[in-house]
């Protein structure tokens, strides 16, 4: 993964993942949006981090009130849809469907000595076109073009969400 640049503690946003993880709060997770796609990628700008994450209970509020319970506790605070890691934003985002697919066959990967999980290129393709704003869009030209990308994988994703690539 690129260097993280200064004020991106995601060293310590993957701590807490994982403390999480080996507390039962949650059953699994991966990094999933900008930076994720910035692991395969030329670095470019991003405000937050996106922690997708699979509910160690499937009840309706998916586990984000233990989350956010359990991060205050070690000093995170929230603004909006955010929990803050000092002043750097996170997104606990429940996973399913796509997202879950994503997060249970992401790429195990270590970043500065914590293991952690990347979505990998394929899914970050299909989920951006599924959300299909501009910049998702040149997400995936750009994934496209600057990563080895298993097109044959990335079809088979596309065809089981019922997906397509935007038109060139």
């Amino acid at each position: 993964m690129a260097e993280e640049s200064a004020g991106i503690p995601l060293a310590d946003v993957l701590r807490a993942a994982n403390e999480l993880l080996s507390g039962g709060l949650i059953e699994d997770y991966a990094l999933g949006g900008a930076l994720a796609a910035i692991h395969y990628v030329e670095p470019f700008t991003t405000y937050d981090a996106d922690i997708f994450f699979i509910p160690a209970t499937q009840d309706l509020t998916a586990g984000i009130p233990q989350i956010y319970d359990a991060l205050r506790a070690r000093g995170w605070t929230s603004k909006g849809d955010h929990l803050l890691f000092g002043d750097f934003p996170v997104q606990f985002l429940a996973a399913h469907g796509l997202t879950e697919e994503a997060v249970r066959e992401a790429k195990p990967i270590e970043y500065k000595g914590v293991s952690t999980k990347v979505f990998r290129p394929e899914h970050i393709i299909a989920i951006a076109a599924s959300v299909g704003r501009h910049k998702d869009f040149a997400r995936i030209e750009q994934i496209m073009e600057q990563t080895d990308v298993d097109k044959n994988l990335l079809e088979t994703i596309l065809k089981c969400h019922k997906l397509s690539l935007p038109k060139q």
